[in-house]
């Protein structure tokens, strides 16, 4: 019975209210902190290639699609993120509502999705920068920036990247939050700016056959940009650096997603408006497409444009990894010198040099293939079993304060769980065995070492 010991929403508040983290974040700076993770790779690498490969022209309904499922969770976590404002988001919910050994398995497998997010984010920076580069003459040797797989010696640009990344979010978290405020304000302007521009270009003929992959196309469409959406779960890790998180949580997760799948729905519509669908395998897509219609100036501001962005998207995803770790060691999960706050900085500086190198040597020295399905497992199931946890405790905590309460109950969750489910259904048979070996390798951990350490286990 102890793999389904749940941690009361008492206990888990006074652990928050005794951190040490710093409540330094308002409600525009958590807003702005999910957009800095959802506008980033979605736009400006992976609509590209799932045009191209999956849903055609009705790539923007898959944004609907995705968007959908989305706004369902969303809806659940603003509920969970007001009643349980604390660092840990999908880990720490189900630690409350489903019991420990859930709990552990999400916190592992959210783990792997933002580590393994982050080292493919930093790639795509990597590959954007030294195109930068070469535009001005002053291009990087491959040696440089491929990995040894690869034939080169290391991927320093992606390797530094994330470092640099790491000692920002280690000096405090307010700074981070005004850098990545300005970085999500260029990105917007920049992408302002390909709408402004490529409006005048659309060629209509480019949207036929809009279906050409059919149904399945959409629905493999949605399944593959997912990835572009785990920003809204980083906003809910931030609940104990929020001022007012039971107010400012909600908020700023439902209102990031709702602007971002706006805009990626816009972005979508234009970019296979402006070029067939067949030639948007590309790593720089929005870019490519303003190239494609002569608009040069602007494809180049775009490229700088996508630099900027695939940093803030960076940044958000190391934070989260770092706070989920945070919290999963405070509850005896971890060793507890991941959950030590610098007494200056009051940021857990251990965790975050340590998961920022980890992601920098996997940036710089592996391949990462295939990375948007293996985090797409990870993110759909937590958000499945986060839906399921906020229908657990309506029933198992009525009386428990909430200051957002999820609409049309039970059928918002029930509507998550399924848009998920069927998302997850269309992934590939190497993504579900990659993400169960990941998994089987967590459950040995949990045996091995955090089972018997859990703070739970003490009391």
């Amino acid at each position: 019975m102890s793999l389904w010991r749940t941690k009361s929403v008492e206990k888990a508040l006074d652990a928050s209210n005794n951190g040490g983290l710093h409540r330094a974040l308002s409600g525009l700076d958590l807003t702005l902190l999910g957009i800095g993770a959802v506008i980033g790779a979605g736009i400006f690498v992976l609509t590209g290639v799932a045009a191209a490969t999956k849903a055609g022209p009705a790539l923007a309904l898959s944004f609907v699609v995705s968007g959908l499922a989305c706004i369902f969770t969303a809806l659940v976590y603003a509920e969970l993120a007001s009643a349980v404002p604390i660092s840990g988001s999908a880990y720490t919910y189900s630690y409350v509502a489903l019991g420990e050994f859930i709990a552990w398995i999400i916190g592992w497998n959210l783990v792997l999705e933002y580590g393994v997010s982050s080292a493919a984010v930093a790639i795509g920076w990597s590959g954007y920068f030294n195109r930068m580069l070469e535009g001005m003459g002053a291009g990087l040797p491959e040696i440089l920036i491929k990995a040894p797989y690869e034939g080169g010696l290391v991927n320093l640009p992606a390797l530094l990247i994330i470092l640099l990344v790491s000692v920002i979010l280690a000096i405090g978290v307010k700074h981070s939050s005004r850098f990545n405020n300005a970085i999500v304000v260029l990105k917007l302007a920049v992408i302002a700016l390909f709408i402004v521009v490529g409006m005048g270009h659309v060629e209509p003929a480019n949207w036929q056959p809009f279906m050409p992959f059919g149904w399945e196309g959409v629905m493999g469409g949605a399944a593959l940009i997912f990835f572009a959406y785990i920003g809204f779960d980083a906003v809910s890790t931030a609940g104990e650096e929020a001022r007012d998180p039971q107010r400012d949580l909600p908020r700023g997760i439902i209102a990031s997603l709702v602007i971002c799948t706006i805009i990626y729905i816009i972005v979508a519509a234009l970019l296979t408006g402006l070029v067939p669908y067949t030639e948007l395998n590309v790593k720089d897509p929005v870019a490519f497409a303003l190239t494609h219609v002569g608009e040069r100036l602007a494809a180049s501001l775009i490229s700088v444009g996508a630099i900027a962005g695939l940093t803030s998207v960076l940044l958000v995803l190391l934070y989260g990894q770092t706070r989920i770790f945070f919290a999963m060691s405070r509850d005896g999960l971890l060793p507890a010198v991941f959950s030590q706050v610098h007494a200056k900085t009051r940021t857990p500086v251990v965790i975050i040099l340590a998961t920022g190198t980890a992601a920098a040597l996997v940036a710089g020295f592996m391949p990462i293939g295939q990375v948007a399905e293996l985090a797409n497992i990870g993110t759909l199931s937590a958000f499945m079993l986060v839906s399921i946890g906020v229908l657990v405790l309506r029933r198992t905590q009525p009386d428990l304060k909430r200051p957002f309460r999820t609409p049309f109950m039970p059928w918002t969750p029930i509507l998550a769980i399924l848009f998920c489910t069927y998302l997850i259904a269309s992934l590939g048979a190497v993504t579900w065995w990659r993400f169960i070996i990941w998994t089987a390798i967590g459950v040995m951990i949990y045996f091995a070492y955090s089972r018997k350490r859990s703070h739970l286990a003490k009391v």
